[in-house]
């Protein structure tokens, strides 16, 4: 694993580590199961304080890039890609919010459309509602 830590850079050495393992880690250079340098090894290849490397591995695991398996080592997580295993858990945390407001799946869908910024699109209750409306001022 071939890391760098730019001393001069205003990018704390820790996430200088982080982001490199995870980009490493996304571009399929570090494949599942990868057994990752100890804290240790990896600070003094690296010139750097073990608590650096450690709080740049803990970070990588909250992402769940990489996991701690005790006195094993820590590994590649043999998951899918962190970033989407993090964005599906959004989601579901999202849908549990959703459900227990009372709100249903075109409710959910016009939320997210108008939190990215996009036109609602016109949903089938939507379009029911004006011929109703429609149908009574004409009766």
């Amino acid at each position: 694993m071939m890391l760098s830590v730019d001393p001069r850079s205003a990018v704390p050495p820790f996430e200088q580590i982080r982001v490199q393992v995870l980009s490493l880690v996304q571009g399929g250079s570090l494949k599942p199961e990868t057994r990752l340098p100890t804290v240790r090894k990896l600070a003094a290849d690296l010139g750097l304080a073990p608590n650096t490397v450690a709080r740049a591995y803990r970070e990588l695991e909250l992402n769940g890039a990489i996991e701690t398996r005790g006195r094993h080592g820590t590994f590649v997580s043999a998951h899918d890609d962190p970033v989407h295993r993090q964005a599906q858990k959004a989601a579901e945390d999202y849908a549990h919010q959703i459900r227990a407001l009372g709100l249903g799946y075109q409710d959910a869908h016009a939320l997210l459309t108008t939190a990215f910024g996009l036109k609602a699109p016109r949903l089938p209750h939507d379009d029911q509602a004006g011929d109703i409306s429609e149908r009574l001022i004409l009766e």
